[in-house]
């Protein structure tokens, strides 16, 4: 067995009554360790360039958080370092649905970098049973990040559970912002705007019009082989897919 692996199921398996702080905060110590010695200066500079301040591979810390599994404790003592890959390593080993509403509302404001915003919206949020009504506060906070995790909550809703949402008012609101909208909380509309083109072909000529006219993301680079965000082009390349199965 590798030692450290051996050193965290050593202090876990010292948890009894009253000891379980204590023993999460000395495998937190461990857990910070083995993080720094998977930081990689090149890693670090590519995360860099895109908001992301932290040098470890997602691939290690993926097989890491397999080897820790799911401790929720544990998961709370890494997010308050305020470091980067051990906050993403928390989402991973977190409980999803054990998060209380403004547990998760503080958290979403806390995260600082694009990565753990992502990861905490799409691998905690959305499968949290606040989710629907952290969806309906943060699409309406001032903060763009904020709402930017309230739009991908909904661009959810669009996808798996449109009832009740009103998708004409909602290509009301991001005809009207997402042209001026902050870089993130852009991204989250067009998203919104583009996945309401995909899955209601009652929407669709006006989700198209709406991308046309405002021509967000159009010139966006696109590598060979993958769709362009420029909500016409993607609504349109997605409705062939699914046509051509």
């Amino acid at each position: 067995m590798h030692d450290k692996e051996a050193g965290f199921r050593r202090r876990l398996n010292l948890v009894r009554d009253g000891q379980e702080a204590e023993v999460a905060e000395t495998t937190a110590a461990e857990v910070m360790a083995e993080l720094a010695e998977l930081e990689d200066s090149k890693t670090r500079e590519v995360n860099e360039r895109h908001g992301d301040d932290h040098g470890v591979n997602l691939s290690r810390l993926r097989a890491l958080a397999k080897r820790l599994k799911t401790q929720q404790e544990l998961a709370r003592r890494l997010w308050e370092t305020d470091d980067t890959a051990a906050r993403l390593l928390a989402i991973l080993i977190c409980r999803p649905k054990a998060f209380e509403r403004d547990e998760l509302d503080v958290m979403v404001r806390e995260a600082r970098t694009p990565k753990v915003h992502d990861w905490l919206t799409n691998y905690v949020v959305k499968k949290n049973p606040h989710s629907e009504e952290l969806r309906l506060a943060w699409s309406a906070d001032p903060d763009p990040v904020v709402a930017s995790a309230g739009w991908a909550l909904t661009t959810e809703r669009v996808t798996k559970k449109p009832e009740g949402l009103d998708l004409a008012g909602l290509l009301d609101i991001i005809e009207a912002e997402m042209k001026d909208a902050p870089d993130r909380l852009q991204w989250a509309m067009n998203h919104c705007l583009a996945q309401i083109g995909i899955e209601h072909a009652e929407h669709r000529a006006r989700a198209i019009d709406i991308g046309e006219r405002l021509e967000v993301l159009k010139d966006y680079p696109t590598s060979p082989g993958c769709t362009s965000p420029f909500a016409p082009v993607w609504i349109t390349e997605m409705v062939r897919r699914q046509h051509d199965d």
